[in-house]
């Protein structure tokens, strides 16, 4: 005899309440085991695909993590240095770059920023701030020793843990569905199904588009000649999983730059707004409908919702799960409107008369 519906609420709503609690006192304790889980189901279809085509399992990973290796090496000697010079350099030039732009408008502008205005002011507080703050940010991140034991526990756990979920994804998957509530085991496979759709286009495929739009715009930039283009790149393609808002953030940072590096140089400073122009074409054109597609069902006020209130509550690891919280809450949404629509609270008992009368004809 199945168990009733309020006693399963409240042992599925203690189950979700322990989660919850685990990561409000664990959550720096999993952060590792959140990352390698996740890189995991992000490689898991290579390994699949690479099993179809001949490899064992085990051959399959150690392919897959040899070819790692030799990214993160290339990545560690090469963009990972000057990406950190550049920041710095950023912070510290923050203050100058505060004055000319007070200057330029000045300049154009010298009803707007008199000498002890209150614009004039905050801008050149700004520009201070930018540079003590971030600065300090960064060499503290990158020098305290918590924050290097952080970084090499990160660097070799979640490795390691990403190697041994994508080991044994499949058995573990197997496994879950071994204890799936029998009674629900169908719903529950099905919604699983639904928001593994949902991942699967959002995370691969925005994984790749931020990976390639950030390649794409960091080379462009150096090209051209901005002291910090590979900067740009990287945050606008990492805030590329935002419609619209990696191109805004980069842009602006980008043009700004442009405007006191290339000024006088509109060929410059034309070729910077139509590298960003060219990125937007080839993303909403080419590459999201074809990587993430049209139906993945996270609206991005959703998404920044979520990202907001889990990286509040939870912190960086609150972040990491915010997207999968998202469209499993969203999938969950779309089902019950479906079993709501095919209730009588929805259709009324005059139509299922309706419905009665016809089948009896």
């Amino acid at each position: 005899m199945a168990l009733p519906i309020r006693d399963q609420m409240k042992y599925w709503g203690v189950a979700f309440g322990v989660i919850l609690m685990i990561l409000w006192f664990m959550g720096d304790v999993l952060l590792p085991f959140v990352l390698g889980s996740a890189i995991a189901y992000f490689l898991d279809p290579v390994a699949d695909r690479l099993e179809r085509m001949g490899l064992s399992r085990t051959m399959a990973t150690a392919a897959i993590t040899v070819v790692a290796i030799l990214i993160f090496v290339i990545m560690a000697l090469l963009v990972i240095p000057t990406l950190v010079s550049q920041a710095l350099n950023l912070f510290a030039i923050a203050p100058d770059l505060t004055k000319r732009l007070s200057a330029f408008l000045t300049e154009r502008f010298p009803s707007i920023l008199e000498d002890g205005s209150t614009l004039r002011n905050s801008i050149t507080s700004l520009g201070t701030l930018v540079q003590q703050r971030g600065g300090e940010l960064l060499n503290t991140a990158l020098s305290s020793a918590a924050g290097i034991i952080n970084i090499i526990m990160l660097f070799v756990i979640v490795p390691v843990v990403a190697v041994y979920m994508l080991l044994d994804w499949d058995r573990m998957m197997a496994h879950v569905d071994s204890l799936l509530p029998r009674d629900h085991a169908q719903v529950i496979r099905r919604l699983a199904a639904d928001i593994d759709k949902t991942l699967a286009s959002f995370i691969r495929g925005m994984g790749t588009v931020c990976l390639v739009l950030g390649t794409y715009y960091a080379i462009a930039l150096m090209l051209v000649g901005l002291q910090f283009g590979l900067v740009v790149g990287f945050i606008a393609g990492l805030v590329t999983f935002i419609p619209y808002l990696g191109a805004l953030i980069g842009g602006a940072l980008a043009l700004g730059l442009a405007l006191f590096q290339f000024w006088g140089d509109w060929v410059s400073i034309g070729l910077v707004a139509g590298i960003f122009v060219i990125g937007q074409v080839i993303e909403g054109n080419v590459m999201t409908p074809k990587l993430v597609g049209n139906s993945v069902g996270l609206h991005p006020v959703w998404l920044i919702l979520s990202l907001s209130v889990f990286g509040t509550l939870f912190g960086f690891v609150g972040m990491l799960v915010a997207v999968p919280v998202a469209a499993s809450l969203g999938v969950i949404a779309r089902f019950a409107v479906e079993q709501y629509q095919l209730s009588l609270l929805y259709r009324g008992t005059q139509q299922s008369e309706n419905t009665t009368d016809r089948a009896d004809r």
